[in-house]
């Protein structure tokens, strides 16, 4: 049987808060004024007098009034206080333990005319008992404003409370979520669970304690969570990793025990920890050391997911893309039942995806998903996401009523590459070095039998390149690849150096980052695959000691010797692709004179264009473009030769 659900609580009106904070100054302000005036009435203390003194003041006509109280509390109770004006504006007070010596006061005021009063009963008068209690009042709403402020309780008491948000409703659903349908399966027993666990129970299933979704940033983990939230009728707690760890030690595991304390009460529920690396790193690891705080965060994890306590109806889901790091103990089955791997979408995926960010876009109905898909391989979804805003944004920008193909065309390159910069003025030289450069890459990609498809050929300079190839699979992405394949790779890499080369019989620098990723896949054949001549060994992997840096990050198994012949290897795969690439070149080279001219004219090539360039030598839009401009070159020239007389 559930526990039945708090009652909501009712929103906090601005309108309210604005009016009790406007009374709350003024009571502020009264206070203020009335030690100001508390303040100069003590700068002006009435004289006290002796009896003997205030008689002869009195005989003398020096007192102006008088009044008396009785004293409140004193043993004698003839005891009286006098108080009153003299005749030069002076307060004065004084205080008489008998009746007789009142009695004779009062005679002698009789006898000098000085008007006298009475007043029986306590000395306390009402004003008195206003100064008295106004500044505890005062003292009271302050603290109650104060605590008001913070948000209705006190943080000071709060600071090991758990910070966990309950959130309600259904905002998010699977309907929203697109590319992982089979993650969502998963997660949709899950939820089944929650509804129905009598179904389960009845089988003897037990209901999983933990679930962690792993997978590169921006794949959908916390959209996936929030799903989840949305489509369960449990409540749902989500937490960053990061909140559970201060500065002061056993904070973190005080807000782990009150956040599983909450949740028992709500049982059944859902936890979900974001960036649980954050607090579920390996314990007693890096080059410093420990850290005492978040240790003890994770110990105390530990005991609420699976030790002696029964957290029943309490599901625990978390996220991180840094699944190496985690404490093995947080990861082992009891704690984390289900590891949730979430990689980044195939083209199916992406194509779903595209649909789910375009519901709410104005989308031109010859815009095909299916294509921008294609033109995005290895996008994540907030990738994909980005991709559909930036292009809406350059619809807007062109006043336009739809997004078009080439908006979205625009968009892949901005999110790829960058913004364009035509502002970048580059001279005559450098251009043609340029396009004989991308040129280079393009040919290799159409002659080579395992090179990607050219899709795009631009010498447009974006973000530190000043042109690039978008060549794509002719298929979906593949998950193998062979030795033949990935020498091709290298080879298309090295195109637009050797292009340069026979072109110009001169180098540039425009490779540097064709060379950094040549050798990176060169390497890896090498030390990784087993794909040369030193054999079916590994000599690299990747290390296992995350905390010491990315510089440090290699483990390495061999003798100087074996060093220097990896490196002679690698240096032979270079080699050999560098002459493929001249020889495909030198095959082709009007093919590649042919492209670069074309690019200096019209900067861009299409994946249409190049097929017509390679079939037919030209494009069609480009001839006439020339040809009308030469007749107009022509008539302005007649228009300008003078004319004989």
């Amino acid at each position: 049987m559930s526990q039945p659900q708090r009652p909501p609580q009712p929103p906090i009106n601005s309108k309210t808060n604005k009016i009790g904070n406007l009374i709350v100054m003024m009571f502020i302000l009264i206070f203020v004024f009335s030690i100001i005036w508390l303040f100069n009435q003590s700068d002006s203390d009435p004289k006290k007098f002796t009896y003997t003194e205030f008689i002869v003041a009195l005989e003398t006509n020096a007192v102006s009034t008088i009044s008396s109280n009785p004293i409140a509390g004193e043993i004698n109770s003839g005891a009286y206080l006098i108080e009153g004006t003299l005749r030069n504006g002076d307060a004065y007070y004084l205080e008489i333990p008998t009746q007789n010596a009142l009695q004779n006061i009062i005679d002698l005021a009789k006898v000098n005319n000085v008007p006298y009063t009475h007043e029986p009963g306590s000395s306390y008068g009402f004003w008195n008992i206003i100064f008295i209690l106004l500044p505890i009042i005062l003292i009271i709403v302050f603290i109650g404003f104060f605590m008001r402020s913070s948000g209705g309780q006190n943080k000071a008491f709060d600071f090991g409370k758990s910070r966990a948000k309950l959130n309600k409703g259904k905002t998010t659903t699977f309907k929203h979520v697109a590319g992982v349908d089979e993650e969502k399966a998963e997660l949709s027993e899950l939820i089944d669970f929650l509804r129905e666990p009598k179904k389960y129970i009845a089988l003897g299933a037990r209901i999983p304690k933990g679930v962690l979704l792993i997978g590169p940033p921006g794949t959908g983990k916390t959209l996936l969570a929030r799903a989840v939230a949305g489509e369960a009728d449990v409540p749902f707690f989500s937490i960053s990793g990061s909140d559970f760890v201060e500065m002061f030690v056993g904070v973190g595991a005080s807000r782990v025990r009150d956040m599983f304390k909450t949740a028992k009460q709500s049982a059944p529920c859902i936890i979900f920890i974001d960036e649980i690396d954050a607090v579920g790193r390996q314990r007693g690891t890096g080059l410093g050391g420990g850290h005492d705080e978040r240790e003890q965060t994770l110990n105390q994890l530990l005991v609420e997911m699976d030790g002696f306590g029964e957290n029943s109806g309490i599901i625990v889901m978390a996220a991180t893309n840094r699944s190496d790091v985690l404490d093995p103990a947080l990861l082992r089955p009891g704690r984390f039942d289900r590891q949730i791997i979430i990689n980044r979408p195939d083209i199916k995926g992406r194509q779903a995806i595209l649909k789910v960010h375009a519901r709410n876009k104005r989308i031109h109905p010859s815009v095909t998903f299916d294509e921008i898909a294609r033109r995005t391989p290895g996008f994540t979804g907030a990738d994909l996401e980005n991709l559909m805003n930036e292009a809406a944004l350059l619809a807007a920008r062109e006043n336009k009523n739809s997004i078009k193909i080439y908006h979205i065309d625009e968009a892949v390159d901005r999110v790829m590459m960058g913004p364009a910069k035509k502002s970048r003025v580059f001279s005559k030289r450098e251009r043609e070095f340029i396009a004989f450069h991308e040129a280079g890459h393009a040919v290799l990609g159409i002659k080579l039998d395992n090179a990607n498809i050219v899709h795009k050929v631009t010498i447009i300079p974006r973000g530190h390149a000043g042109g690039y190839n978008l060549m794509l699979p002719e298929e979906e992405e593949s998950f193998l690849m062979t030795r033949k394949a990935l020498v091709d790779q290298i080879t298309g890499l090295l195109g637009g150096r050797v292009a340069e080369e026979i072109i110009f019989d001169e180098v540039s620098t425009g490779a540097h980052n064709d060379f950094q990723r040549a050798t990176e896949i060169a390497r890896a054949m090498v030390t990784e695959y087993g794909m040369s001549s030193l054999g079916i060994v590994q000599y690299e992997k990747r290390s296992s000691s995350v905390f010491l840096g990315r510089d440090y990050n290699t483990e390495k198994a061999f003798s100087d010797t074996v060093a220097l012949e990896i490196d002679n290897e690698v240096r032979n795969i270079i080699k050999v692709s560098y002459d493929k690439a001249k020889d495909v070149l030198t095959e082709n080279i009007t093919l590649l004179k042919r492209i670069a001219e074309i690019l200096l004219e019209v900067e861009t090539l299409t994946r249409e264009d190049i097929d017509k360039i390679v079939n037919t030598g030209t494009l069609d839009w480009w001839e006439r473009k020339k040809q009308k401009d030469l007749e107009k070159k022509n008539t302005t020239k007649l228009d300008s030769t003078p004319v004989q007389a």
